[in-house]
């Protein structure tokens, strides 16, 4: 059978991947495993959301279709928690539920670009990006990657790479892999700059709700026709521990989501309903527990980079924030793929290539600390300290 020639230049699912490794791994005894390798709340949804969709399960109406673009009352629901975080945001007609980010990163790509096309992508990459545009024989063009910026964007670097053939700028704020915040005044820059250029401004804001402060993560909202040059991905797996719910959006344009409309109905046709009512739950009635757990995750940050710091672990941390920190191992003989194999049979420490993220990255790791927990951070560190020694 052929396979596509576009797929089969895709790397595999990196989290499977590493995550196959540990079929070869010897007996781990008192040593377990601390797994840095996914980004996913340790914590379990919000007990009184459980106790309302568990209501919900009786009802035939849970189990049956809704609207291509979710149910209007989940959408005005999403629409009012945008105008509390953001000060300013989508109407409801501006909305398309989806199954997941990811999902709602398709419809984006799909709805704006054609094979061919380009995507300039911030490097590091969340490897399911470029993984999705490869598959639609979209190209990928890299803005680089920085230490020194902490891998925050360049829009000089960013502008010089748009051509005739650029169809959007893709970031990720805060960043997937490094937690990395593009700051709001960026974000503006890139705005202006995908408007005179004609071109989309994507940006996913999958973590947005673990920022280290309350300010809004920008005002692009605010601008008069924010709906012609800006697409956002959106998620609420991470922000009301719903990773395996899959719940996110697509926000967009009216005009936009018309269009995508059409690939969602031939993908998925809609979110399930108890998704979509866990996601109404949430923005209607958790904003003080997912404040609650943004403090939390801050904490858990903090007490990773000050322990990251201890004499002797040869590790070097370039950016974290969030879930994630973006860490330069220490043996240049290795690629990425080889450290961490290195690390996961020699100290029980499992974490990702930073090659999966995107070219030139081999002297890289992405860490996950966010989903293991604050008491076992210590153990985590003393690890990659001990093998720095080795």
């Amino acid at each position: 059978m052929k396979f596509s020639p576009h797929i089969t230049k895709v790397q595999y699912p990196p989290i499977t991947e590493v995550k196959s490794w540990l079929a070869a791994m010897p007996p781990q005894g008192d040593r377990p495993l601390v797994d840095l390798c996914q980004a996913v709340p340790d914590y379990a949804p919000a007990p009184e959301m459980v106790a309302h969709l568990h209501g919900l399960l009786d009802d035939p109406m849970t189990s049956r279709y809704s609207p291509d673009e979710g149910l209007p009352e989940v959408r005005a629901a999403i629409s009012d928690w945008y105008m509390r975080r953001y000060g300013a945001g989508p109407t409801a007609d501006e909305l398309c539920v989806t199954i997941g980010a990811s999902q709602a990163f398709w419809l984006a790509m799909v709805t704006l670009c054609q094979a061919g096309d380009e995507v300039i992508v911030q490097l590091p990459a969340y490897f399911d990006h470029p993984m999705a545009l490869q598959s639609l024989g979209i190209n990928c063009v890299w803005a680089p990657f920085d230490d020194a910026r902490g891998g925050l964007p360049d829009v000089a670097a960013i502008a010089a790479r748009i051509t005739p053939l650029t169809r959007a700028i893709l970031l990720v704020s805060p960043s997937n892999p490094t937690g990395a915040v593009t700051p709001p005044e960026t974000l503006r820059q890139l705005y202006t700059l995908a408007k005179e250029r004609g071109i989309a401004l994507v940006l996913d804001e999958t973590y947005n709700a673990f920022l280290p402060n309350d300010a809004p993560p920008h005002a692009l909202f605010s601008e008069s026709d924010w709906q012609s040059h800006f697409v956002q991905v959106a998620s609420f797996g991470k922000t009301f521990a719903l990773t395996g719910y899959r719940a996110g959006a697509l926000v967009a344009g009216a005009d936009f989501v018309h269009q995508a409309l059409k690939v969602q109905d031939s993908m998925v046709v809609c979110a399930p309903r108890i998704t979509q009512q866990a996601v109404r739950f949430g923005c209607e009635r958790l904003d003080t527990w997912v404040a609650a757990n943004s403090v939390m995750m801050q904490r858990r940050h903090d007490h990773f980079r000050e322990l990251f710091a201890t004499p002797g672990n040869l590790f070097q941390l370039i950016a974290s924030g969030g879930f994630f920190a973006w860490v330069r191992h220490p043996w240049p003989q290795l690629t990425g793929r080889q450290a961490a194999r290195r690390l996961v049979e020699q100290a029980h420490l499992l974490c990702l290539p930073g090659e999966a993220f995107g070219p030139g990255l081999e002297g890289y790791l992405r860490l996950a600390f966010g989903n293991i927990h604050e008491e076992d951070i210590p153990t985590a560190v003393e690890r990659f300290v001990e093998i720095s020694q080795t």
